[in-house]
Parts: structure tokens; sequence; C-alpha cells
């Protein structure tokens, strides 16, 4: 079992994953309890890692539950960014299914 805290401070990540062919961009850190998502991610540096990276309008989850910035951050927790949709799911399906059919 692994200890997610450290002298006080908790083990946290903080992940994002750019459109291909980027690499996805993972940094590890510990912060101090009660801190927030949005703490966490100013403090992880991920926004100066990626060219043109805009925090806003990304949706934020933590373990793949979208949470809002204020979430406090629980030891372990992986915060994750979201890109905003390019192209609306349904539309998209339905785009493929007419062309399949041609």
């Amino acid at each position: 079992m692994v200890d997610y805290e450290v002298a006080g401070r908790l083990l946290i990540q903080v992940v994002y994953a750019p459109p291909p062919p980027a690499a996805p961009v993972m940094v590890s850190l510990t912060v101090a309890p009660g801190a927030t998502v949005w703490e966490a991610i100013k403090k992880s540096g991920i926004a100066e890692q990626i060219p043109g990276f805009d925090i806003t309008g990304c949706k934020v989850g933590v373990w793949g539950k979208i949470q809002p910035m204020e979430t406090v951050v629980p030891a372990g927790g992986r915060i994750e960014i979201y890109r905003p949709l390019i192209a609306d799911p349904k539309e998209a399906r339905r785009r493929r299914v007419v062309a399949k059919r041609g």
C-alpha cells in the first residue's frame, strides 16, 4: 500500500493530454492539506510546459469525476485537465453513419 502523505504534505498528480501527436504531460507533486484543484494545477507548472495552453474553457476532474476548481484535493488524487470538445459527439456519429451508408 502506498502512503500518499509525506511530512504533512499530500502526494498528488496533475495530468493533461494535449491533442495528438503530442505526448501526455504528467506532473507529480506535493501540496499542503486543504489545497484546491486550482492551486495544485498552478503549482504543477503544467501550463508553462505546454505551448499555447489555456485552462479557461477546460473542465477538470479528480480520478475521472468532473469537479469544480474549488474542490479540495485528496491524498493520492489525480487531477485530470480535459480539453474542450472539438465536435459534438452525436453530430460526429451522425456524419459517420451517413458516410458509411454512402
